[in-house]
Order: structure tokens, then C-alpha cells, then sequence
């Protein structure tokens, strides 16, 4: 079966959802859509002082077509990969239908 679009799915940190989208609009991306979430971590990693931290996380979901997701996924990991601040994993799952989605390129304001 011929998938049309990705789902690309990144995770990083706070803050940096942004970048996230930046990168991907410039490789043809439209937009998406950011998730406010919590990680998790080895339980000697997760206490500093005897406080308990859960690193506060941002889950980026952005639906491209399938010609650009193997751009997108590279450009993400140079900007926002587990070697950067950003400390971002992404993922791509195939999206078998879409709806709602116009044909029409962005137009700029």
C-alpha cells in the first residue's frame, strides 16, 4: 500500500516546540500541532535534592506528505536531536487517509 502522508511525532523538550515547527515549515511542512506533556526518567535521574522532577516535555505532531518526511526527520535531528539543548526524538507513522486538508499552497498575509 502507497502512503500519501507521515505523521511525524517529536518529542523535546519545553520550550522548544517552536524550533520544531520552524525547522519543518522551512522543508515544505504546513503546520501542527503541540501537546503539553511530562517525560519520564530512571528513578536515580528523576530526584535532586531529595524533590522528585518530571521534565515538562512538548509533543509536536505534524502531518507531511511523504515526499518530504525523510528531509523533515534529518533536518529535526541536526536542530533539535538528543545531541542539542532541544533533547528531541521523532518518529514517522504512515497515515493512510486524510481529510480536511486543502490543496491550496499556505498564502502569505
Amino acid at each position: 500500500m502507497k502512503y500519501h502522508h507521515e505523521a511525524i511525532i517529536c518529542i523535546v523538550n519545553s520550550g522548544y516546540s517552536d524550533a520544531v515547527m520552524d525547522t519543518a515549515k522551512k522543508l515544505g511542512a504546513r503546520g501542527g500541532t503541540v501537546i503539553n506533556a511530562r517525560g519520564t526518567a530512571p528513578k536515580d535521574a528523576e530526584t535532586f535534592f531529595g524533590i522528585t522532577i518530571q521534565p515538562e516535555k512538548e509533543i509536536v505532531m505534524i502531518l507531511v506528505p511523504s515526499s518530504i518526511k525523510a528531509n523533515v526527520l534529518h533536518a529535526l535531528y541536526q536542530e533539535v536531536g538528543l545531541d542539542t539543548a532541544g533533547q528531541g526524538i521523532a518518529f514517522a507513522l504512515p497515515v493512510d487517509a486524510v481529510v480536511g486538508l486543502s490543496n491550496e499552497p499556505e498564502k502569505k498575509a
